[in-house]
């Protein structure tokens, strides 16, 4: 038996055994709701806020401030769909009403919240066709993890727009969809509700498939163009103002780092004087940290580049998925963008075949990611918060727990894994076929593990 197949067994059990971790701990979340009001840790920590995400981007929808009051950094679609699946009649007036006023439309706005429950049960069931797809086997425990983990949940509990860019995405990158056109079409909608997901599309430069992102890139204009049409504001100039204001933004507390996925935050804070986290730590401690948060960051980000050059040099090596993963990672590891993007890259991260040390660690680390646990390290004062659920005022327990501490370096190994991995298999094909091997690409070769006709991203 192999070194590799020692440390990791058959995925049959393995996988199985994690993703009943994952449904302990979804049903222990669902305890504490019941219990106490509100969600433990690792969610978000204004339990008040509950969908706030969804209902205070709608209010904006319809007020004419969305860009320069409430400074947004989303493309015009977003508000344009929430026009469209909201009741206005819910919505009131600013002036009557504080910058929270779209959490008063929670109770009326009936329509938005079947619409929130609708997207999420549609993404479960897209999963399990992608997964049921790819690989028979692998297909329940795998639509847990996706569908059913911490990110995902954490994107419902916000009620944030991360679900519906999560549609698009599977939509345009997954073995659903016959027509490369509505995969084209679908690809400008994800990247219109989540500027970041554009990493999704460059990367298929590297498999030369230049027809598909040309088309990719034309619908992610015509969708803009059409959206911000209908809206009225949010041009380009108004939206990159805003995302470097956004960017910029110091982090003022721990609980800023709640459910952050890069170390951004963390470093912010350690910088700042916001917070005199050096007390806690000593100033040794952190000018260390101040040095090494950044030489992973920028290590990782380094050898992510090395594994694009190696795809270049030998695209039939390297699944499209994969490079679509790199490409998303890259993005993801660079801009801080929420708890809850990592379903992003776990949908491409669960195609993968359990083989291989660098495939197995990246998929086991996403089933770590997914569990919606945290461990506290040190505890921190009870507050009284308001519930939404609960309608009540509670006493929160608020600690610091190793998810923020340890949930970022989790996904920088898993860029690290698959781009080594992508190194090496580069490597291998060069050694065997020469520096003069040429790329021999079929028409009906196989882009996705599992799936032969149609490819995923259309015939050329």
């Amino acid at each position: 038996m192999s070194a590799t197949r020692s440390i990791f067994p058959r995925s049959s059990w393995v996988e199985t055994a994690l993703a009943g971790c994952i449904l302990m701990g979804v049903a222990w979340c669902l305890w504490h709701l019941y219990a106490h009001h509100y969600l433990p840790q690792p969610f978000f920590y204004e339990p008040s806020d509950l969908f706030g995400d969804w209902f205070n981007t709608a209010f904006w929808a319809r007020d004419k401030g969305t860009y320069d009051a409430w400074k947004t950094v989303y493309p015009p679609l977003s508000f344009v769909f929430l026009r469209f699946v909201g009741l206005d009649q819910c919505y009131p007036d600013r002036r009557s009403y504080d910058f929270s006023a779209g959490l008063v439309a929670r109770e009326c706005d009936w329509l938005g919240m079947i619409v929130i429950w609708l997207i999420f049960a549609v993404n479960l069931t897209l999963l399990w066709r992608t997964f049921y797809k790819i690989d028979k086997t692998t297909a329940f425990p795998r639509t847990i993890c996706v569908g059913l983990g911490l990110p995902m949940l954490s994107g419902l509990e916000r009620g944030n727009l991360v679900l519906v860019a999560f549609t698009c995405l599977l939509l345009a990158a997954g073995p659903v969809l016959r027509s490369a056109r509505l995969r084209w079409l679908f690809a400008g909608l994800a990247v219109n509700f989540k500027v970041y997901l554009i990493a999704f599309i460059i990367p298929l430069l590297l498999k030369r498939r230049w027809r598909w992102v040309e088309c990719a890139v034309i619908c992610v204009i015509i969708v803009y163009m059409f959206s911000y049409a209908v809206l009225g504001r949010g041009n380009p100039i108004e939206i990159f103002n805003n995302i470097a204001d956004f960017s910029s933004t110091p982090a003022n507390s721990v609980l800023d780092v709640w459910s952050e996925t890069t170390y951004q935050a963390l470093t912010s804070l350690l910088r700042g004087d916001n917070f005199p986290i050096g007390i806690f730590i000593g100033s040794k401690q952190r000018d260390l940290l101040l040095f090494l948060l950044p030489a992973l960051q920028h290590s990782t980000q380094i050898i992510i580049l090395a594994a694009a050059f190696a795809a270049w040099l030998r695209p039939e090596r390297v699944p499209a998925f994969r490079l679509i993963n790199l490409g998303v990672l890259l993005a993801l590891i660079t801009s801080e963008s929420g708890g809850y993007t990592p379903v992003f890259f776990m949908l491409f991260v669960m195609m993968e075949r359990w083989n291989g040390l660098g495939r197995r660690w990246a998929i086991v680390a996403c089933y770590i990611l997914a569990l919606p646990l945290d461990i506290p390290i040190m505890g921190l004062p009870e507050v009284a918060r308001d519930t939404y659920l609960g309608g009540e005022v509670v006493s929160v327990s608020f600690f610091v727990g190793v998810g923020p501490f340890i949930r970022p370096l989790i996904i920088l190994s898993i860029a690290v894994a698959l781009s080594l991995t992508t190194i090496v298999e580069v490597w291998k094909d060069i050694r065997f076929q020469g520096w003069a091997g040429r790329w021999r690409l079929r028409r009906d070769a196989p882009l996705l593990p599992g799936v032969r006709r149609p490819a995923p991203w259309g015939a050329e």
